[in-house]
């Protein structure tokens, strides 16, 4: 649906040593009201089965008027969208959509276009900072690199390793059972990196058995720099 206007395999125990090459994000937005969209987690399906791509789904609740209210959306993860949307071209917030590490966009069942984007993505981004867990994943250190022409965005992104299904009774999707991968349920903005080594303390996750992404990006949901997960 389209209305105008993330690699890796969920479940990694530990943070990324800061000499491993960060997964390319790849981020699914998607809606369980939205009827042309059920069968887009198979893009997160095959992604999830390499070890370059960490791959999420982000719930938004576009369509919620339509009769079901997504039981995974949260607000902040339209806005996260609509933020990505308005610094590149075409400018399109729709489902299912695919962000590819602030490299570009693409429908999830455009393939080659999806595959494309991670290539791209797989580039070194110079002068990125290495990001790790300590004291026991409760904070994360950034280090000190050049300092960037405009602070770069820190956020954490929490998700539920696997698969969840989901029972649609109304709207578009009435009586199908829905299954998604590797589903956001936390986005928050930590702060900003400025070049300076710094520190931030993370809020306890909602629940357990929540994995814990970090990452650092350039403003205006441009290109991923690094990333560390627990």
């Amino acid at each position: 649906m389209r209305i105008g206007v993330l690699a890796f395999v969920g479940g990694l125990a530990t943070a990324l040593p800061a000499s491993a090459k960060a997964p390319v994000l790849v981020e699914l937005y998607t809606s369980q009201g939205c009827g042309t969209c059920a069968e887009s987690s198979r893009v997160i399906d095959r992604l999830s089965m390499r070890k370059d791509v960490l791959a999420l789904t982000f719930s938004v609740d576009t369509w919620d008027y339509l009769g079901w209210t997504d039981t995974f959306a949260r607000p902040e993860f339209a806005a996260r969208q609509r933020a990505c949307a308005e610094n590149r071209e075409p400018n399109a917030v729709y489902t299912p959509q695919v962000i590819v590490a602030g490299v570009g966009e693409a429908r999830a069942n455009e393939t080659r276009a999806v595959d494309g984007l991670v290539r791209r993505a797989q580039a070194p981004a110079a002068n990125s900072p290495a990001v790790r867990f300590i004291r026991d994943g409760a904070l994360v250190q950034i280090n000190s690199g050049p300092t960037p022409v405009r602070p770069d965005e820190v956020w954490l992104i929490r998700y539920e390793p696997g698969v969840r299904e989901v029972e649609v009774r109304r709207g578009e999707n009435q009586g199908r059972t829905l299954a998604y991968r590797n589903v956001v349920r936390e986005l928050v903005k930590l702060g900003e990196w400025n070049g300076r080594a710094r520190g931030f303390d993370l809020p306890r996750p909602s629940h357990e058995g929540l994995t814990t992404l970090v990452i650092v990006q350039k403003v205006g949901c441009d290109k991923v720099m690094a990333a560390a997960v627990r």
